[in-house]
């Protein structure tokens, strides 16, 4: 979008909340049979790909306030950084993988929706917040790390990043 342009933010925040309450329903709808099910194209159990799921929100928190610094730096520092994320690339995907399988049993089955209330309640909040000049803001991001990420995001593309991922990783949970 072109900066300048008014973003829409209720699409955004609809769509927070739509991923707020489909993890709900998932969760609800599963049995303990369904959370130890073997997900279909990951690693993971479902149990563990829901957490991972919410974890795509857990990281926009952290991901707007290095775009925020970076943005304010010249481009070259954000391109810098991003190959530099993107050479670590097989390190990240193990943590990546460890880090939500462990998680996973700290933010279990009966965390995980009081969780996600309040990480999309606070991405909420900051959302209002945002001046459309905060969300054409941008940097470089590591495109290796994620198939959702592109060479140069703006704020408003990242804030829209987590539905887009929860998505691609429900249609592998193999609930019945």
């Amino acid at each position: 979008m072109p900066e300048g342009q008014p973003v829409d933010r209720g699409a955004i925040a609809a769509d927070l909340e739509r991923a707020r309450r489909s993890l709900h329903e998932l969760l609800g709808g599963a049995s303990a049979e369904d959370f130890d099910r073997r997900s279909n194209g990951t690693r993971w159990t479902n149990e563990q790909l829901l957490f991972h799921m919410v974890f795509g929100y857990m990281v926009v928190r952290r991901l707007l306030l290095l775009i925020r610094v970076f943005s304010r730096l010249p481009d070259g520092a954000s391109r810098r950084f991003a190959r530099a994320l993107d050479a670590a690339t097989p390190v990240f995907d193990e943590v990546n993988y460890r880090g939500s399988a462990l998680a996973a049993r700290i933010y279990d089955r009966r965390r995980m929706g009081r969780h996600v209330d309040r990480i999309i309640a606070a991405l909420q909040r900051r959302l209002a917040q945002e001046t459309d000049a905060d969300l054409h803001r941008g940097m470089h991001f590591p495109v290796r790390w994620d198939p959702f990420f592109t060479d140069y995001m703006t704020v408003e593309q990242l804030y829209r990043y987590p539905g887009r991922h929860f998505d691609f990783h429900r249609r592998q949970l193999t609930l019945d």
